[in-house]
């Protein structure tokens, strides 16, 4: 009832820019925090960087001054703007989306649970 889809990645030359664009859809109540998360072959995934609901920002320190993370409530999509790109930045980029939402088509009070939602990942490459 409720899809993360990714999109964005692809293939860059290191120095290069890329966006990454997540759509939430389905039955949601709200969204308290969203996240950007990557696996490189053979490393654990690690966190990217976060907001929450009130815009507050987190980065992982390899990523700080050039990716910039972003938000569209209205649209339930969040954004990662990745600039001067590095080999090391090279991995499977997912979207983690941690909020309430409800069984079912219609809301009720007794629908309502807590989860976090993962999309299926988008593969971002950077060659040197």
């Amino acid at each position: 009832q409720v899809q993360l889809v990714e999109s964005g990645g692809g293939l860059v030359q290191a120095g290069g820019s890329l966006r990454l664009s997540c759509v939430v859809s389905g039955s949601i109540f709200s969204i308290k925090a969203m996240g950007w998360y990557r696996q490189a072959p053979g490393k654990q995934r690690e966190l990217v960087a976060s907001i929450n609901n009130r815009g507050r920002t987190n980065y992982a320190d390899s990523v700080k001054g050039r990716f910039t993370i972003s938000r569209d409530n209205a649209k339930n999509t969040l954004y990662l703007q990745m600039n001067s790109l590095k080999p090391e930045d090279t991995g499977v980029y997912y979207c983690n989306a941690d909020g309430t939402f409800y069984r079912g088509t219609y809301y009720s009070q007794k629908s309502l649970y807590d989860y976090e939602y993962w999309g299926q990942g988008t593969q971002v490459t950077v060659s040197s």
